[in-house]
């Protein structure tokens, strides 16, 4: 099977998993848990998982499989086998909120690098996909990522993670952003933060994620011509197209300074601006 074709059939799962969350929106009848303690993980969560991993096994038996709420195995990452990198509801609290900021994301890493790139929204009736190589689309209409070169103008996204003790390090980020970019955005959705500088709305984006969160649209903001890189190096052997700590993905014309204003923030400085 080529890449387009696999392609066309992760649109295809994206959009029935998309068709799942959509009805079970409107029937309001799931459960829900905490993984430990703290994670929100819904019904629909698994119900949706479950789907796209029958969908894949039966299409492609022979590869590995990478999900958030399936046994997640994350030895694979860095194996050469073909893989799928599947978040079945990216923004579960927003979802259990009513919120519109929902994606299903799926991705198909060789040996690392990421090759194909899906990440559908449901309530926003958007897909978004990127073919190495082949640039990224917004429903079948090419993208083009934002080409702003100035840090005081560019509107930024970022999240916090689900652990409270976690976030007071990230607030000297968030304040060195707002002092000196032109505001912040707090979508509650990785996939979809990426899909939005990938087609302008956002100028840049960081974060810390797991693999299942940005694989797709760290491969769709690059190839709409956004930076795709990382505050730190990554670790000895990690593939970078799967290393979700720290990320950052920018216009080309701010990646620079945003990093180091980002840096000098972890290091605790204040730079007057």
């Amino acid at each position: 099977m080529t890449d387009a074709e696999r392609l066309t059939l992760a649109v295809e799962i994206a959009r029935e998993a998309g068709e799942m969350i959509r009805e079970a929106r409107e029937r309001q009848t799931f459960g829900h848990r905490y993984k430990q303690g703290r994670e929100l993980v819904t019904d629909v969560d698994v119900a949706v998982d479950t789907h796209i991993g029958k969908r894949l096994e039966a299409a492609f038996p022979e590869e590995a499989r990478l999900s958030e709420e399936l046994a997640p195995e994350r030895e694979v990452l860095g194996g050469e086998t073909p893989l799928w990198v599947v978040d079945p509801v990216d923004g579960t609290v927003n979802f259990a909120h009513g919120l519109h900021h929902v994606a299903v994301s799926i991705a198909w890493a060789v040996a690392g690098r990421v090759r194909i790139g899906v990440v559908h929204a449901p309530f926003l009736g958007e897909t978004f996909t990127a073919l190495t190589g082949q640039g990224a689309q917004r429903n079948g209409q090419p993208i083009q990522a934002s080409r702003i070169g100035n840090l005081e103008r560019s509107l930024v996204g970022t999240g916090f993670p689900y652990r409270r003790d976690s976030r007071p390090p990230l607030m000297r980020r968030l304040t060195a952003v707002l002092e000196r970019c032109q505001d912040v955005r707090r979508n509650g959705s990785a996939a979809l933060d990426l899909c939005d500088v990938a087609c302008g709305r956002l100028d840049a984006y960081y974060e810390s994620v797991s693999p299942w969160d940005f694989a797709a649209g760290w491969l769709i903001a690059r190839e709409a011509g956004a930076l795709t890189g990382h505050l730190y190096p990554c670790p000895a052997g990690f593939p970078e197209d799967l290393f979700g700590e720290n990320l950052l993905v920018t216009s080309p014309g701010i990646h620079r300074e945003l990093g180091e204003l980002l840096r000098r923030a972890d290091a605790g400085e204040r730079t007057a601006w």
